[in-house]
């Protein structure tokens, strides 16, 4: 028979291998979410999609998304490109689907150990490094082929910059809506997804 210490001891050994085990299987850093963060509300016509961002790893993305917030840019734009089993994209277009004028293209801060993991938030660019504007996509599953490998062209990756804390399932139901062809562009939802209203949480 094992005694109250033996077991106590036994069943805190297992504790550790597995904190161990969890933390020695994850090679990216982990998030430590903090009340100084920004928090960003989007009031969308399927819920509303609340991000986090991180100012203190991508301080220039972070910027500039809520530059564009706070401007009321994303008020009216729709998500224009949905891919299930990869990610939705929007922050560019409004419901005519026509291409909203943008400030200048930022700096590409894929490098800064930030994965693209399911619900992280990401810049939406060109094949140019540095060409990221107004348009973001979250991320529906793990796809981590989008994250910084190298400094060349091919391998610089998508910049994380934040990271949905509370409507997934909106994303999840967005990622779900018929898409199709529209002014020749692909994988459109048909039925327009808008965002109605972008704004800063006050802390």
């Amino acid at each position: 028979m094992i005694s109250k210490t033996r077991l106590t001891v036994i069943i805190t050994g297992m504790l550790l291998l597995t904190v161990l085990m969890i933390s020695c299987g994850s090679s990216t850093k982990q998030w430590a979410p903090s009340p100084e963060n920004p928090i960003v509300v989007m009031k969308t016509n399927f819920g509303n999609i609340v991000f986090e961002l991180y100012p203190d790893r991508a301080p220039i993305g972070v910027k500039n998304f809520l530059n564009y917030v706070n401007k009321g840019h994303y008020n009216g734009t729709i998500f224009h490109r949905v891919m299930p089993g990869f990610m939705v994209q929007g922050g560019g277009f409004d419901q005519s689907i026509t291409e909203k004028p943008t400030d200048k293209s930022i700096e590409n801060e894929a490098d800064n150990g930030l994965r693209n993991r399911r619900g992280t938030l990401s810049y939406a660019r060109t094949l140019k490094i540095n060409s990221a504007t107004s348009q973001f996509f979250v991320n529906l599953v793990n796809n981590y082929k989008l994250d910084f490998k190298n400094h060349t062209q091919r391998g610089y990756g998508y910049a994380v910059f934040g990271h949905v804390v509370r409507g997934m399932n909106v994303v999840d139901a967005i990622a779900k809506v018929q898409t199709g062809t529209r002014k020749q562009m692909q994988d459109v939802p048909l039925r327009n997804v808008v965002i109605e209203n972008a704004y800063v949480l006050d802390n």
